[in-house]
């Protein structure tokens, strides 16, 4: 599941870092940006956590290949240790997402409704109750210490095993059971369902990277129900001739099955990998390559196989022996040589046949050697003296109990030698692990800051980037600088939509740019306090995020104040819900700090324009202001970013004050009324359309005035 996962994260254009969980440099299919070589539970994992600071964390638990469950009370003990050890590390980081992968295993009984969330555990087994402990540490450090935890139970996940490497779900089982002895023994009474990986692990994705979920716990399950039988008839037409199914439906009535449609009504879910799809996939890439399955000793191999395998293993226990047999023969012989030598006689070769062995092999192999040179010498005497001579000889129980001394002394000693020069290796190889590591960590931490080096100048995100992009802003004639900017939010957010909002009071907004329908479709005017969730954000000078997706909110939003005051209302739409992110909301924040002198500068020229550059008292602009500002409008117009309608006013006795101020209660605020160079009375609409401006007309001429629409001015 892992390297589905890590191929599925790359595709997303996530930066994955890898925490192999051993030492050895294992080679890896999928790509990783940086590989740890550590296991869990090494202390170089907390150093890992400090230089990486990584956004999400995945432990995969119930689904880590580096756990052999076959010594199943250790590896519950080592399990626990290293979700420890990565929980801590983890939580000492104090930011990011922990996510937990467990499995159907901490239930067990028969259960005649789908399970839900809610249903209580029952694992069974050291692994089952090693899992199910695992959700529980996860659940306390999310409710102790307030860390954003979620937990996923798959059910029944099965995949394509790789060569050599069987793996412990149904499929793989059945399959494995059919190579090796010809049949699938089965029962229609034990139901499940199962989940091809490729599913489980583009559903889990929804769950990793959603922003908000409901519940910090989740079932991702098919919920399609099949019982042995049916697996292995799918597993027998899939291996092709030569398999039989023995139905085994005998005992109680077994039935596990999680309900996903909590996850399903919360995330969505579309399953791609159809049973049949999943199975004949899995069974005929095991029999392609049947031979890195069936071993010698299975029962699938021919009786020669099975007879050298066990020779083998016999032949490797019994070397030491045959070393010690050997060398009592020559010692034996030797020492026979020496019993008739006036040069030798002092010298005991039986003596030095023990303390050879337990110089060399320690306690057991002496015992051994200090009891056939105790046969050895009594046969030898017996020779020479009577048998009963020899038992009688004192000295013979002497020679007897020293060398048993010698050779247990010895032994001992060497036994203790051993150990501790195994512990000084140990500790000598943990120092030089711990040295290693620690370069490895800054190696990588060289590697990465060079890289981000290169992203600060050439990534398009990048403060760089941002600053040379919003600083062309202040180049910017003030009346153009608000259409400007709402180009460079949507360029640097990298989104589909953009909006611009003034708040013209305490309780309304008004549309002054945007770069495309979606982005106009909360309107030209809009009572922000209303909108509860996202002025509850706003007010606090926070950057809002649509977690709950409500339609007739942007996805994100952000306000520039100016003397205290909300002044602006940055809006963004067709962002990718994976990117609605707490990093994405401070990229936000940024681009809106670095605008804001702009923006707010350019805001106070237009209320200057409007409510200082009047003739006489009225809305009435001068000559020079109204033109420069028309033609801004009408530049942003062909760029798509607002609308405006020009009317032409017909006023009699060019009393161009007094239509201004009788036009002024038919007018919004945010409208521009000015005479041009010709003496033509001119009232600028913004943010109108053609169709719109139409009922500005009939209001102007229910006020005594009759006006026409400009089309193409400029």
């Amino acid at each position: 599941m892992t390297e589905t996962l890590i191929d599925r994260l790359n595709k997303n254009g996530d930066r994955v870092y890898l925490l192999t969980g051993q030492r050895e440099n294992t080679p890896l299919r999928q790509k990783v940006f940086e590989k740890y070589n550590y296991a869990y539970d090494d202390e170089s994992v907390k150093d890992v956590f400090e230089s990486v600071k990584p956004d999400i964390t995945i432990f995969t638990g119930a689904w880590d290949s580096h756990f052999d469950w076959r010594r199943a009370r250790q590896e519950a003990v080592r399990y626990s240790a290293a979700l420890l050890n990565i929980l801590t590390a983890y939580s000492m980081i104090g930011s990011g997402r922990f996510v937990y992968f467990s499995s159907q295993e901490v239930f067990s009984g028969n259960y005649a409704q789908n399970l839900p969330e809610s249903g209580k555990e029952s694992p069974i087994g050291f692994r089952g109750m090693a899992i199910a402990q695992g959700e529980e540490i996860c659940a306390n450090y999310h409710k102790k210490q307030g860390l954003e935890v979620r937990i996923l139970r798959f059910d029944h996940v099965y995949w394509v095993p790789k060569r050599g490497q069987p793996e412990a779900d149904p499929c793989c089982t059945m399959c494995l059971e059919a190579l090796k002895s010809g049949r699938i023994s089965a029962s229609d009474r034990d139901v499940f369902s199962m989940l091809f990986v490729k599913d489980a692990v583009e559903l889990a994705h929804k769950a990793i990277i959603a922003p908000e979920v409901r519940q910090p716990l989740y079932h991702i399950s098919s919920m399609e129900e099949i019982n042995g039988l049916q697996l292995a008839a799918m597993v027998q037409d899939a291996m092709g001739g030569g398999i039989s199914v023995v139905d085994n439906s005998v005992g109680d009535y077994h039935r596990l099955v999680l309900d996903g449609s909590a996850f399903a009504r919360d995330m969505g879910q579309k399953i791609f990998t159809s049973y049949q799809e999943g199975v004949q996939q899995v069974a005929q890439y095991m029999k392609r390559h049947a031979e890195t399955f069936i071993r010698a000793e299975d029962t699938g191999g021919s009786f020669w196989d099975r007879f050298r395998h066990k020779l083998k293993v016999f032949l490797a226990a019994m070397v030491p022996y045959l070393e010690n047999l050997v060398a009592f023969f020559i010692f034996y012989y030797l020492n026979s040589i020496a019993a008739g030598s006036s040069f030798f006689e002092r010298l005991d070769f039986f003596l030095l046949y023990v303390l050879l062995f337990a110089v060399i092999h320690g306690q057991k192999q002496a015992i051994l050697s200090s009891l056939l040179a105790v046969l050895g010498h009594l046969v030898q005497q017996a020779g020479i003296r009577s048998g009963f001579e020899v038992l009688l000889d004192y000295n013979t129980y002497v020679w007897i109990a020293q060398l048993f001394i010698v050779g247990l002394v010895i032994g001992y000693l060497k036994d203790q030698l051993r150990t501790v020069k195994q512990e000084d290796q140990d500790e000598i190889e943990y120092l030089e692990t711990r040295l290693a590591d620690i370069a490895d960590i800054n190696d990588s931490n060289v590697r990465m800051k060079e890289n981000f080096e290169l992203q600060l100048v050439n990534q398009k995100d990048s403060l760089g980037k941002i600053y040379e992009i919003t600083s062309t802003l202040e180049r910017q004639a003030p009346e153009e600088v608000l259409f400007t900017a709402v180009q460079i939010l949507s360029r640097l957010m990298d989104c589909d939509g953009a909006a611009i909002y003034t708040v013209a009071n305490r309780s309304f907004a008004r549309l002054f740019s945007a770069n495309s329908q979606e982005a106009k479709s909360l309107g030209n005017s809009i009572e922000y306090p209303a909108m509860t969730s996202m002025y509850e954000e706003l007010k606090e000078r926070r950057v809002y995020i649509n977690k709950t997706m409500e339609e007739k909110l942007p996805l994100m939003a952000s306000a520039v104040y100016n003397d205290g005051e909300m002044a602006l209302i940055f809006m963004l739409w067709g962002i990718p819900w994976q990117r609605m992110t707490l990093a994405e909301a401070n990229r936000l924040a940024v681009i809106g700090q670095m605008v804001q002198s702009a923006v707010v500068r350019a805001s106070q020229y237009l209320d200057t324009l409007r409510n200082e550059r009047f003739v006489e008292n009225s809305r009435l602009m001068e000559t020079k202001s109204f033109l420069q500002l028309a033609r801004a409008f009408f530049r942003a117009q062909d760029q798509g970013l607002t609308d405006c309608t020009l009317l032409e006013v017909f006023v009699p006795d060019e009393d161009y004050v007094g239509a201004s101020m009788a036009l002024s209660r038919s007018a919004r605020q945010t409208d521009y009324m000015g005479a041009a160079q010709d003496g033509v009375f001119y009232v600028l609409l913004s943010n109108t359309s053609i169709e719109n401006a139409a009922f500005v007309v009939d209001r102007f001429r229910t006020a005594g005035y009759e006006s026409r629409l400009i089309k193409g001015a400029g």
